[in-house]
């Protein structure tokens, strides 16, 4: 297993590392399972949330008696000091431990930015925390490119790590995550499979890996089978061929025409559909075999892509010309509303 140093947080991790999502539709055993696979081959980075149901407690129990083996990571949606202090305190539990290495500010929007950021918000509890030795280092994930550019820009010496989509198709954030490392902020790719659309996770990681702006690649494994691919990956990091870069580019136009890249140029929607985070519940469900907590989850959005009446705005907008407004339709009908 290769390692690599997460920006100038000083944590040593393995390169391709553990995103908790599947967790989710696990039990105890299979998890135990999983993070002996993970002490096995040699993964140390451990990445969950607080939103992912029963992530945390699973973990929790699988680490007892070994936590000193794994840097932890895990985040929270609060966005202000009291739910985020809560919210630590929970993890905390969960996890069975007396710190956390790296706790994240989760899927901020830019409207929330100033709220997190500002007095009474998310990121002074965290400081707090910090202080008082609960966690150690603080970073922030984004979906949006330009919510990422403001982290890097704005609050750079604020977060020590970024976490963003990256992968094959989704390269928008590139040069923003060029510039933290600049920075030494450690950057994390999240979706490196583009949430499930890739097959070939061996092309997918060593794409990663030769971008040369991510640290770390986080995976979700769910069973021992996906722990051991992942590893075997992470073993041959080797540069793309010529034919495989072709092969890239061909991946990228296919799935060009139909998947969302969560930019958020068709944004505003007409009627207020978040138009990205309907598409993401849906994949969640389909790729992720998620279905309660994505059904949950987009039961919980303001609006729901029924809702959508056709005007195709949205379309005329969109960068990479994707039938918006037909893909809409898909998450009503998957969705029932």
């Amino acid at each position: 297993m290769n390692y690599v140093s997460l920006g100038n947080t000083g944590l040593k991790v393995s390169q391709v590392s553990f995103g908790g999502i599947p967790i989710q539709r696990s039990d105890a055993a299979n998890t135990m399972a999983v993070v002996d696979a993970l002490e096995a081959r040699g993964i140390n980075f451990i990445d969950t949330a607080r939103g992912y149901t029963v992530s945390e407690e699973y973990l929790g129990v699988a680490l007892e008696g070994r936590r000193d083996k794994f840097i932890l990571a895990t985040k929270s949606m609060s966005r202000d000091a009291e739910s985020m202090t809560r919210d630590i305190g929970i993890s905390l539990s969960n996890l069975r431990t007396d710190y956390i290495d790296l706790y994240q500010i989760h899927n901020l929007p830019e409207k929330d930015i100033q709220t997190v950021f500002g007095p009474g918000g998310a990121y002074e509890a965290l400081c707090a925390a910090k202080a008082a030795g609960k966690i150690r280092h603080i970073g922030a994930t984004a979906h949006s490119a330009d919510v990422l550019r403001r982290l890097v820009e704005e609050y750079g010496d604020k977060i020590e790590t970024v976490m963003f989509p990256y992968n094959i198709v989704e390269t928008q954030g590139h040069d923003i995550l060029a510039a933290a490392r600049e920075k030494g902020i450690g950057t994390i790719a999240m979706k490196p499979m583009a949430g499930g659309n890739l097959d070939d996770w061996n092309l997918a990681l060593r794409f990663i890996a030769a971008a040369g702006v991510i640290d770390v690649s986080i995976p979700g494994m769910g069973s021992v089978e996906e722990v051991q691919r992942n590893a075997d990956a992470a073993d041959g990091l080797s540069p793309l061929t010529a034919q495989e870069l072709v092969q890239c580019d061909a991946i990228r136009k296919e799935l060009g025409s139909q998947f969302c890249r969560r930019c958020g140029y068709c944004a505003p929607c007409t009627v207020g559909i978040d138009i990205s985070s309907n598409f993401l519940m849906v994949n969640y469900r389909r790729k992720y075999g998620l279905s309660d907590w994505a059904v949950s989850r987009y039961q919980s959005l303001a609006h729901h892509a029924g809702e959508c009446i056709g005007c195709g705005v949205c379309e005329s907008r969109c960068p990479y010309e994707l039938p918006i407004r037909k893909m809409l339709a898909g998450v009503a009908s998957e969705f029932g509303f």
